[in-house]
C-alpha cells in the first residue's frame, strides 16, 4: 500500500527558509508524478510544485517561483521541498502528494491520489 510520511514544519520568522520532507513508501519516486500542496485557513489546497523525475521536469506556482525547490532522493524515495525567504502568506498546512503518471499532471488536487499526512508551516512577520 501507497504510504507517504511528511516531517518538518513549524514556525520561523519572516525570511527564514525551511525543508519539508516526504519519505514515500511502496513506490519508486522518479516514476511517478510527485507534488506539494497547500491549504490555508478559510482556503482551498492549492498546487505549489510538481516533480517528474523520470522526465526531469517541474513547474512551480507563480507565488513560490524562486523562492521554492522541489526535488528528490530515489534512492531514499524522499520528496524534499526546499522554502527560501518565507513568508507570511506562506502560513499553511503543506501536504505531499503522488500520482503514477507517463508526463507532469495539471497541479490540482484531483489530479493525485495519495496524500501525505500534513505538515503546518507558520511563519510570522
Amino acid at each position: 500500500q501507497v504510504q507517504l510520511v511528511q516531517s518538518g514544519g513549524g514556525s520561523v520568522q519572516s525570511g527564514d527558509a525551511m525543508t519539508l520532507s516526504c519519505v514515500a513508501s511502496s513506490i519508486t519516486t522518479r516514476y511517478v508524478c510527485l507534488a506539494w500542496f497547500r491549504q490555508a485557513p478559510g482556503k482551498g489546497r492549492e498546487g505549489v510544485a510538481q516533480l517528474y523525475a523520470r522526465e526531469g521536469t517541474t513547474n512551480y506556482a507563480d507565488s513560490v517561483k524562486g523562492r521554492f525547490t522541489i526535488s528528490e532522493d530515489n534512492e531514499k524515495n524522499i520528496l524534499y521541498l526546499q522554502m527560501n525567504s518565507l513568508r507570511s502568506e506562506d502560513t499553511a498546512m503543506y501536504y505531499c502528494a503522488a500520482q503514477a503518471c507517463a508526463s507532469q499532471r495539471k497541479l490540482v488536487p484531483s489530479e493525485f491520489h495519495y496524500w501525505g499526512q500534513g505538515a503546518q508551516v507558520t511563519v510570522s512577520s
